[in-house]
This record gives structure tokens, C-alpha cells and sequence, in this order.
């Protein structure tokens, strides 16, 4: 997958379709973590592991930095941020909308038990 060529939120979207790379920022959500780490619990080769890491950090989930011979990797809040806004905006409306259908199916249900006509 290229998330080069995508702008931020899509590139951030398409990282996170993938579970392996839910489940390293699961992992990265209770602090940062040398690549090996990361690796550890999957059930894939440690190649496979990097190139998720890759798409993550291309989409500016997380960054890394070199410690020695380690490579630590981290979340970046600010990406995070950034889509959970986009999400969080969709949620209101699909809540507001939920909230008006509740108060329809309220007023029918009302009508219908006292016997009034739809």
C-alpha cells in the first residue's frame, strides 16, 4: 500500500485498515517500544513486522528513533488526534440523527397507544 502519495487523514485511514497495525498501536497506546518488541507477539516474519511499521510511520502514526543499535518506536498523538477529530465530527451528526428518529418512533409509538391515527 502507498500512503506516500495520500493526503494525511487518508493515509492515516488506510494504516489503520489493516489489524497488525491496530494491534502495534494498541501495543505503542502503553508506551514506546524497540521494533523487536513489537514484533514478538505476531505471528509473522520480522520483515512483515517492519513494513507495517513502515506504512505507520509514512502515515505519521508513529515515529521512531534510534537508541544505539535499537530502533524505539512511539505513537504520535497529534496524528491520532487529527483522525479521531475527523471521526468524532461524523459521530455528532450520526447521534443527532439517532436522537431525532428516537423522538419519531417516541411520538408514533405515543399516537398509536392512544389510539390517535398515524
Amino acid at each position: 500500500m502507498e500512503t506516500e502519495s495520500l493526503d494525511p487523514l487518508s493515509a492515516a485511514f488506510a494504516a489503520l485498515a489493516d489489524p497488525t497495525r491496530r494491534a502495534i498501536l494498541e501495543r505503542l497506546a502503553r508506551g514506546e517500544a524497540p521494533v523487536g518488541d513489537l514484533a514478538a507477539p505476531f505471528p509473522i516474519t520480522p520483515q512483515a513486522v517492519s513494513r507495517h511499521i513502515k506504512v505507520l510511520e509514512k502515515s505519521g502514526l508513529i515515529s521512531r528513533r534510534t537508541d544505539k543499535q535499537r530502533r524505539i518506536i512511539r505513537l504520535n498523538p497529534q496524528a491520532l488526534k487529527r483522525t479521531s477529530d475527523w471521526v468524532n465530527r461524523y459521530r455528532a451528526f450520526w447521534e443527532g440523527q439517532l436522537d431525532s428518529l428516537g423522538a419519531f418512533l417516541e411520538t408514533q409509538n405515543k399516537e398509536a397507544s392512544d389510539g390517535e391515527p398515524r
